[in-house]
């Protein structure tokens, strides 16, 4: 838990977790099958398969995985084209979000308190989700050059350790009254840490309940 300074502080901080949380499924292999066809999927798939099967026996790490499997999969793709197409799948999800847990992201904005979406699935079809909710975003960031996919992260997988790092980094905690965190895997546990109210899906009935906040009455640093 989040260690506070004995200043009176007004405003609250709300962190949510994508995949598993906000969203109820995998967004990240689901993008793979939307924007990318059968073909190229198993044709590319077919040169990391060892480490496929090694993920789904659980012998491969998922934060190890993710930059493999998108490297493979969206390496010299041209850039406009995928970014259309995660728009498009920004707006499919959107219609799909837990009901419950958007349900509490809302109460958290109609109380004035600072929303951050915290999440190792990528900025391509994250960005438009946070501009259209008007939360900020932290995640992981891909990289174009040239018009192309290259494949590569221009940042480590956000996941476990990382969350929390970024959080840090872009966010001064003693701002705020409270700090909520909601996961559901044990890549969030980092980020729960910091939290005076850590929920974690499928563990606790109850989501937890929101302390007063008031409008925003200080500045705060904000993801570049």
């Amino acid at each position: 838990m989040h260690a506070k300074s004995e200043t009176h502080k007004t405003l609250n901080l709300a962190l949510f977790d994508f995949d598993g949380t906000l969203y109820p499924r995998d967004s990240f292999t689901g993008f793979i099958f939307f924007a990318l066809s059968k073909r190229h999927i198993i044709k590319r798939g077919l040169k990391i398969l060892p480490w496929i099967q090694a993920y789904y026996l659980r012998l491969y790490p998922a934060h190890a995985m993710r930059p493999r499997l998108f490297e493979t999969m969206f390496k010299d793709i041209p850039a406009d084209v995928v970014e259309k197409l995660a728009q498009e799948y920004a707006q499919k999800l959107l219609k799909k979000l837990d009901q419950d847990l958007l349900s509490q992201l809302q109460q958290h904005q109609q109380r004035g308190d600072h929303i951050v979406l915290v999440s190792a699935s990528v900025d391509l079809y994250l960005t438009p989700i946070c501009e259209f909710l008007n939360i900020d975003l932290i995640c992981t960031q891909t990289e174009a050059q040239d018009g192309l996919l290259t494949g590569s992260y221009n940042s480590e997988d956000c996941s476990c350790e990382q969350k929390k790092i970024r959080i840090l980094q872009n966010y001064n905690l003693d701002d705020y009254h409270a700090i909520y965190a909601y996961g559901n895997s044990e890549e969030d546990l980092d980020m729960l840490s910091l939290a005076d109210y850590a929920y974690m899906m499928g563990e606790e009935k109850a989501l937890p309940p929101l302390e007063p906040s008031h409008l925003k009455t200080i500045d705060i640093k904000k993801p570049a």
